[in-house]
């Protein structure tokens, strides 16, 4: 009766394994499989497997190959950075719209939100589904010369764009700046070698693509979020059901903490006179500038991409006047 028991105990505890669901995922990760990212969505995977999903993890260093090899069905599902996978999911790849979540507390209300089961119906799109989305961290504008401290003094300027990053190359061409087509590959070795004169990053890129080299002397980082970057796994509709993929999506908002705790080390670890510090008086003009970019790139407006989705920006809005209802946005008539 002993020996029966113990042999049901195990049958039991193998029961799951056994029938557990293997989904292929192409990761990128720039530094590739010893990667922070790569490392994260390891935990993420490792997670999963209690929901009877076994996530086989394949790493990328070249985020468009990633991408490209998901598109081919090489992959199940992707995870990359919410600039690529914008196409498969409107709404989560308006996360990053230029100058939106001004703090990481406004990014961690909204993470909350999305992750929450009624926004289950905006996670699908044109046959994707997104399985979770886990921060990257504030991307930064880097430059070689420090007096470049307003939007003016980028008029001219060489600046590293992602050459697929439409709403980027926007508010570039806004700021009379000159875009430099480059792609995660690249952008630092430009950047680095002195090709451009600005770059855009996370913190993390300061030591792992070592823009610290392209800073020099002179140069230093803009302390104001010009987006925040998520790092979004898509998957192809019906991979899994329903109620394992909302369970997906929790098991990455889950991960909030330890991705949040990883970029602020980050961001402590660039010296303090690396960073450009903005005046408190000019912060609320470059936020109404990025307003209006917003506005223009949801609507099509005056030649701008027609990239941004209405409900997210209409969400972000909302955020940001619960966390500062004095701003003069929460007010306007054409309140996005």
């Amino acid at each position: 009766m002993i020996r029966k028991s113990l042999v049901a105990l195990i049958l039991a505890a193998v029961a799951p394994l056994a029938s557990a669901q293997t989904v292929k995922m192409c990761v990128f990760d720039v530094i590739g499989a010893n990667g922070d990212i790569y490392n994260m969505v390891k935990d993420y995977a490792l997670e999963m497997k209690s929901h009877g999903v076994d996530f086989e993890l394949n790493p990328y260093t070249d985020e468009g190959v990633a991408v490209g090899d998901f598109n081919a069905g090489q992959c199940d599902a992707v995870a990359a950075t919410d600039l690529r996978t914008r196409p498969f999911n409107r709404f989560t790849g308006t996360v990053s719209a230029v100058g939106a979540l001004p703090t990481y507390d406004d990014l961690e209300t909204l993470l909350a939100t999305l992750a929450q089961p009624k926004a289950a119906p905006l996670m699908k799109q044109d046959g994707y589904e997104v399985l979770g989305i886990v921060p990257a961290g504030a991307g930064y504008l880097f430059v070689n010369d420090r007096s470049m401290d307003t939007a003016g003094d980028l008029a001219g300027k060489r600046m590293a764009t992602l050459d697929y990053q439409k709403d980027a190359i926007h508010m570039v061409n806004f700021v009379k700046a000159t875009v430099v087509p480059s792609d995660i590959t690249n952008f630092a070795g430009k950047f680095n070698n002195g090709s451009v004169d600005t770059a855009y990053a996370p913190a993390f890129a300061y030591e792992a693509l070592e823009l610290y080299k392209g800073l020099g002397d002179k140069g230093g980082i803009v302390d104001y979020p010009l987006a925040q970057l998520t790092i979004q796994i898509i998957a192809r509709e019906g991979v899994l059901d329903d109620e394992t993929a909302q369970a997906a999506r929790q098991v990455a908002w889950g991960m909030y903490p330890q991705a949040m705790n990883l970029i602020k080390k980050q961001e402590e670890a660039i010296p303090e006179e690396k960073w450009i510090r903005i005046p408190e008086k000019d912060i609320q003009g470059y936020q109404e500038m990025f307003r209006q970019n917003r506005i223009e790139m949801r609507d099509g407006l005056n030649g701008a991409p027609d990239v941004y989705h209405n409900k997210m920006l209409g969400l972000l809005s909302k955020i940001r006047c619960a966390s500062n209802p004095s701003a003069s946005e929460c007010t306007s008539e054409n309140r996005e």
